[in-house]
C-alpha cells in the first residue's frame, strides 16, 4: 500500500470545513482484542459522511464511542465543539439533545405507538408540554419521516420494515437536531425502498441543513448521497474522500470493495441515473 495522500488523510479537512465531529487518537478494545488504535476522523458541518469497513472493523463501536455509549481506552472526541470524554450526565444530556440517532433496527419501543415513540425524546427534554402540542409535533415529525398520518396510532409490530425505519427516523428528528447518526439505515430494505429512503435523507439534509454520519454497506447509498466516505481498516480510518479519490489508492480492501463486481454495478447504475 502506498502512503495515503494528505488530502485523504483523516485529519485533513476540505477547504471551508467547519468540524462538527473530531476524533483523535481513539483506542477501543475488548479484553485483549484491540478494535481501534490511533483512530482519527473529522466530520464537516453540512456533509453526509459515509463510514464503511469490513466486518469486525468497529463501525458501530466508533458510533457508540462518539455518542457516549462506549467509553474508549484512549483518545479525544469532540462533538458540536464539546468534549465528550468524561462529561457528567447533565452536561452530556444537553449536548445529546442537539443530535438524533436512527439505530439499525429502528429500536422502537414495542409497547408504544409510532406517535408515542416520537414523543419519548420530547417528553424527556420538555416535560411541561401538554398532549395536544405533543401530538401535533409528533404528527409533523411522522410526516417528515415520509409516513402517512395513519401511521401514528399504529404499533411497531403493525409496520413493514421500511415503515419501522421511517418511524425511527421521525423519532430521530423529534428535537430538531443539527446532527443525525444513521446506523445501516437501508439494511433489509428492497432496492426500491432503499432508494426512496436515500432520497428522503438527502432531501432532509438539504432542507434542514443537517450533518449526517452514516454507517452503511450499501454501495448505492454511498454513490447516491454521500459527500465523502471514511474507510475503516487496519484498526483506524485509513482514508476519507470521494469514491474516485478512494479508488486512486491501492489499499486492497478499498479496491475489492469499490472495484469488485457489486461496486462496479453500483457505479454503473449511478452513472446511468446521473446521465439519464
Amino acid at each position: 500500500m502506498t502512503d495515503v495522500p494528505k488530502k485523504l488523510d483523516p485529519t485533513t479537512v476540505p477547504d471551508g470545513c467547519q468540524p462538527i465531529i473530531e476524533v483523535r487518537g481513539l483506542r477501543n478494545s475488548f479484553g485483549e482484542q484491540v478494535i481501534h488504535q490511533d483512530l482519527d476522523l473529522t466530520v464537516c458541518r453540512g456533509e453526509i459522511l459515509g463510514v464503511v469497513g469490513g466486518s469486525g472493523t468497529g463501525k458501530s463501536v466508533l458510533l457508540r464511542s462518539i455518542i457516549g455509549l462506549q467509553t474508549p481506552d484512549e483518545g479525544n472526541i469532540e462533538v458540536l465543539g464539546e468534549n465528550m470524554i468524561g462529561r457528567d450526565e447533565d452536561e452530556a444530556k444537553n449536548i445529546r439533545r442537539r443530535w438524533g440517532i436512527l439505530f439499525q433496527n429502528g429500536a422502537l419501543f414495542s409497547t408504544l405507538t409510532v406517535a408515542e415513540n416520537v414523543e419519548v425524546p420530547i417528553r424527556e427534554y420538555f416535560p411541561y408540554l401538554k398532549p395536544p402540542l405533543l401530538d401535533e409535533i409528533a404528527s409533523y415529525k411522522i410526516a417528515m419521516g415520509g409516513l402517512p398520518a395513519n401511521a401514528g396510532p399504529k404499533f411497531p409490530s403493525e409496520l413493514s420494515g421500511g415503515m419501522v425505519k421511517r418511524a425511527g427516523l421521525a423519532r430521530a428528528l423529534a428535537l430538531d437536531p443539527e446532527l443525525l447518526f444513521l446506523d445501516e439505515p437501508t439494511a433489509g430494505l428492497d432496492p426500491i425502498a432503499a432508494a426512496a429512503f436515500d432520497e428522503l435523507i438527502r432531501s432532509l439534509q438539504k432542507r434542514l441543513d443537517l450533518t449526517v454520519f452514516l454507517i452503511t454497506h450499501d454501495l448505492d447509498t454511498l454513490h447516491s448521497i454521500c459527500d465523502r466516505i471514511a474507510v475503516l481498516a487496519d484498526k483506524k480510518v485509513v482514508a476519507v474522500g470521494t469514491i474516485p479519490e478512494l479508488l486512486a489508492l491501492d489499499h486492497p480492501w478499498i479496491q475489492e470493495y469499490f472495484n469488485g463486481p457489486r461496486g462496479r454495478a453500483a457505479a454503473d447504475s449511478y452513472e446511468h441515473e446521473v446521465t439519464a
